[in-house]
């Protein structure tokens, strides 16, 4: 499964209502997890590598908007304490 990352514009972003997302944020830590629906979200803060169960690594910072895909199962590595912005469906 294919995590898609890009760098969005600040119209991207005030289109999606990003500002108006709930917000979490994590220490350094790993963990495993597993998206039950797709998730998508907008990294304020840190640093993280996902692993996908196929072994390929994810690199996600700061200004990254990332959609994770409804059924992945991965292990989050953050490097950096995060803070970002999240919406489920």
């Amino acid at each position: 499964m294919e995590i898609k990352i890009k760098r969005p514009s600040k119209e991207e972003l005030e289109k999606l209502g990003v500002k108006s997302w709930p917000i979490w944020t994590k220490e350094i830590s790993e963990f495993n997890w597993y998206y039950d629906e797709k998730e998508t979200c907008y990294f304020l803060e840190g640093e993280v590598e996902v692993e996908t169960e196929e072994g390929t690594v994810y690199v996600i910072k700061k200004g990254d908007l990332v959609e994770f895909p409804k059924g992945l199962r991965c292990k989050w590595k953050v490097k950096s304490p995060v803070k970002k912005h999240y919406n489920f469906g």
